[in-house]
């Protein structure tokens, strides 16, 4: 078919007039790029869902897609769950431009196959969708969002009944059903009010107070505390009622939040692009914080599963890393877990190695996955049937698991943990600062640094891999003057040193390689995920023998983090 064929042919499936009016516009005006453009591929299955664009065609985020993705999902749970007719499935949405109807396309197709759906009435955050799945013990959930990414993008995550978001075989068996999938229009469906009738649609309402009831004693404990004052943002999500429920069942009531993103509006207005982690998008917290003179500045992501916080120190408010707060968390929760249980931590290969001493240091078993909290948490499950009690896991993308009633990185629960850290250290006159420095005087100063290189068009894809290729196909000998001693290639499954090439399967195949460097350092190369970014990351290390020795140790680490990374990025061409 040629590409005015198939776009045609979708208007013919399309229950959206407004994707329908899209297509027909570019077939009028015979803008064939713009076409080619969504009609060149299909949305893959990637982090654990589908995620894109919002507009007419299979490379977008549209009712067609979500329709068929839904479908596919039902026509797998019936093969792999054989009660999913009486267990369900747990269905949530944000408060992105379309989530409500995306959701309601959810609703009605699992319906229409007759899979009960329990869903709540007004928008949720991912953590509370994650919950949901294991206390109604449901067959999987489908949350609909876009987590951190610009305002025309959306997005479809998929849980199976362990509470963790889906890794192979049942990807690939869901991607394999929708390929089966008929055309939307054909696809079975019960109206909402039908779909109450027959009770194939049920609240889940409750799931939420019993994920802040959950949240609120098991992430903060401690009786005896200082009052901490805390300037607060949502970025216009969904976090906000949570967030502040949570905290105020846990007795932290001196919260301000920034009047202008506290209302969930998926356009995100005051906010190029609403991630914690870019440049700006906390500027308005950490002047509120200033304003009212906040210990703590946090912010979460538009769904609520990811964390940043910033402290208040001797000079002024200073925003942690997400491998400073990863590492401030495992210490803190492997502090209070009793080591008889074989206590488990786990992070990502991306992620900060200084999770290493401080597991042995307590005991504690340290793992490293693959990138994504559906890595870890999988590996947390396997690990608990060896009779391993987990803790605690995290990547370095502001992503926190601290309580297992979530099988997912969940921003609410480890911002409590950090208020409630911070309230325990400051009836000693001490701050989240200090902690993380005592650290690095007890294990050594790790320096991390992340560089992103976007890439736009239909290309981006190709291009990123080709740049990880170059890197994987001659592999530097030094980095930044520091030897390599080995280079991992997680796609091809091997590992390189100067002497030759063995195999290496300890990690699942994934288009990253790693160079472990002499010194202790490390650096890193792999496409994002969930956006067209090529992600480099770095790691440096240098010993501190006592507490005036640190700021020296950070100078030395510092410079080999820059030599790192000019020479690596110049390397690849980016």
């Amino acid at each position: 078919m040629s590409i005015i064929d198939r776009a045609r042919s979708w208007i013919a499936q399309d229950p959206d007039p407004e994707t329908r009016r899209e297509l027909e516009a570019l077939i009028e005006r015979g803008d064939m790029h713009a076409l080619q453009e969504r009609f060149t591929g299909t949305l893959q299955f990637g982090t654990a869902g589908i995620r894109g664009l919002l507009g007419a065609g299979p490379t977008r985020m549209n009712r067609v897609t979500v329709a068929q993705t839904t479908a596919g999902l039902c026509a797998w749970l019936k093969q792999e769950v054989p009660d999913i007719a009486s267990r369900g499935i747990c269905v949530g949405r944000d408060a992105r431009v379309n989530s409500d109807v995306f959701e309601r396309d959810v609703i009605e197709v699992a319906a229409g196959a007759g899979i009960p759906v329990w869903v709540f009435s007004d928008v949720v955050p991912t953590p509370v969708l994650a919950f949901a799945v294991l206390e109604r013990r449901a067959g999987g959930g489908v949350m609909i969002t876009a987590s951190h990414n610009p305002a025309g993008y959306n997005g479809y995550k998929v849980y199976w009944g362990n509470g963790a978001q889906i890794i192979p075989p049942n990807d690939l068996g869901i991607a394999g059903e929708i390929e089966r999938a008929p055309t939307a229009n054909q696809i079975p469906r019960l109206s909402i009010a039908e779909a109450r009738t027959r009770e194939l649609a049920r609240s889940a309402d409750s799931s939420l107070d019993s994920y802040v009831e959950r949240i609120s004693i098991e992430s903060s404990p401690r009786a005896s505390r200082a009052d901490v004052r805390i300037a607060y943002t949502a970025l216009h999500g969904v976090a906000e009622d949570t967030f502040r429920k949570v905290l105020g069942r846990a007795r932290f009531e001196d919260v301000h939040s920034v009047a202008d993103q506290a209302v969930p509006d998926g356009r995100f207005p005051t906010v190029a692009f609403p991630n914690p982690e870019e440049p700006g998008a906390m500027d308005h917290v950490l002047a509120l914080a200033e304003r009212v003179g906040a210990d703590l500045a946090i912010a979460n992501d538009p769904d609520g599963d990811r964390v940043a916080v910033a402290v208040r120190g001797g000079d002024g408010l200073e925003l942690l890393s997400g491998n400073d707060t990863g590492i401030l968390l495992a210490d803190d929760l492997l502090r209070r877990h009793p080591k008889a249980s074989r206590p488990l931590v786990i992070s990502t290969v991306v992620s900060s190695p200084m999770l290493r001493p401080i597991a042995a240091a307590h005991g504690a078993r340290w793992e490293q996955t693959l990138t994504g909290h559906k890595w870890i948490q999988n590996r947390a499950l396997d690990l608990e049937q060896e009779g391993f009690a987990y803790v605690f896991g995290y990547e370095e993308a502001l992503g926190y698991a601290p309580c297992p009633a979530v099988r997912d990185k969940d921003g609410i629960s480890s911002a409590l943990l950090l208020v409630d850290m911070s309230a325990r250290l400051k009836m000693r006159s001490e701050t989240l600062l200090d902690a993380r420095d005592a650290l690095w005087c007890e294990h050594g100063f790790f320096a991390d640094r992340q560089i992103s290189v976007r890439f736009e068009g239909t290309h981006a894809q190709t291009q990123m891999s080709s740049a990880v290729d170059r890197l994987r196909q001659q592999p530097p000998r030094e980095i930044g003057g520091q030897s390599v001693l080995r280079m991992f290639d997680l796609h091809q499954q091997v590992q390189w040193t100067p002497t030759g090439v063995t195999p290496f399967t300890d990690l699942a195949p994934s288009n990253v390689v790693i160079f472990e460097l002499e010194g202790g350092h490390r650096a890193m190369l792999r496409p994002s995920g969930t956006e067209p970014k090529l992600k480099y990351y770095f790691y440096a290390t240098a010993p501190v023998h006592a507490r005036n020795d640190l700021a020296e140790a950070k100078k030395q680490a510092l410079e080999v983090l820059d030599r790192m990374t000019e020479d690596l990025t110049r390397s690849s061409n980016c």
